[in-house]
């Protein structure tokens, strides 16, 4: 429930149009609905702007089904289960067959109408190799759903430097950068010095044995030269995706 959906409530029941118990009945899972398995928390919405995000690794079909339907029906928004596997789209299309699925951004996802995107407010996403893209993809997706307009750049890693200088343009003009970097995660201080504008940097697990599985393109990162570079989690394309939308948001 967003503001909008609160104010036609209290509205339908000032006119009379909605009576008491319905009120109630509605108002009831607002703060969150007990599943057992599960309290979905219909209010972020309310707080953050966009439903929960369901992380489906863990669960079984049926619970993120059950919590999909839930979220679905409570929100006008889109929504999104993360690290969904192919047979979980299987399942869930069967119950839901307007629900889509990226096999690369692991998103299971119910794209809602959103407001016009503002064009001129990009989000770039830049990974160093192709073997960072599904991570990158995460954040694109993510990012997309929660009404931004992005763009990406693929494989214009350090080792080839040029490749990235070939994108000068695109990187002066966008209003947040992503960048998407395994190995020894160099790209997000090269990136870093180039603009003005917030640099979300987002180590991978891409790497060989001294790489420790995204350990060290983390260190590097938070070790940035490169004054105004934020580091999320080893992977968490998702949570690179909901800093940039919120921080593309601000006006």
């Amino acid at each position: 429930m967003d503001e909008q959906a609160l104010r036609a409530l209290l509205e339908g029941y000032k006119a009379g149009t909605l009576s008491l118990e319905q009120g109630l009945e509605k108002l009831k899972r607002l703060p969150y609905e007990n599943m057992d398995f599960a309290q979905i928390d219909h209010a972020r919405e309310l707080r953050q702007g966009f439903p929960e995000v369901i992380y489906a690794a863990g669960k079984t079909k049926e619970q993120t089904l059950t919590i999909f339907q839930a979220l679905a029906g409570e929100s006008e928004k889109s929504v999104m289960a993360t690290h969904a596997s192919p047979e979980l789209y299987d399942f869930v299309r069967a119950a839901m067959p307007e629900t889509q699925y990226d096999e690369i951004a692991r998103i299971l996802y119910l794209e809602r109408p959103r407001a016009a995107v503002d064009a001129a407010r990009r989000i770039l996403v830049l990974t160093a190799g192709t073997s960072d893209i599904p991570v990158a993809a995460e954040a694109v997706l993510t990012a997309r759903l929660m009404g931004n307009a992005v763009d990406t750049c693929y494989d214009v890693g350090v080792a080839g430097i040029h490749r990235l200088f070939a994108h000068v343009q695109e990187i002066e003009t966008a209003n947040v950068i992503v960048v998407v970097a395994g190995m020894e995660g160099a790209l997000a201080s090269v990136v870093g010095g180039l603009t003005a504008k917030p640099v979300i940097a987002v180590p991978t697990s891409i790497g060989y044995g001294a790489s420790f599985h995204g350990l060290s393109a983390l260190l590097a990162m938070l070790n940035s030269c490169a004054a105004g570079v934020a580091v999320m989690n080893i992977d968490n394309g998702f949570g690179a995706g909901v800093l940039a939308s919120k921080i593309n948001a601000m006006r």
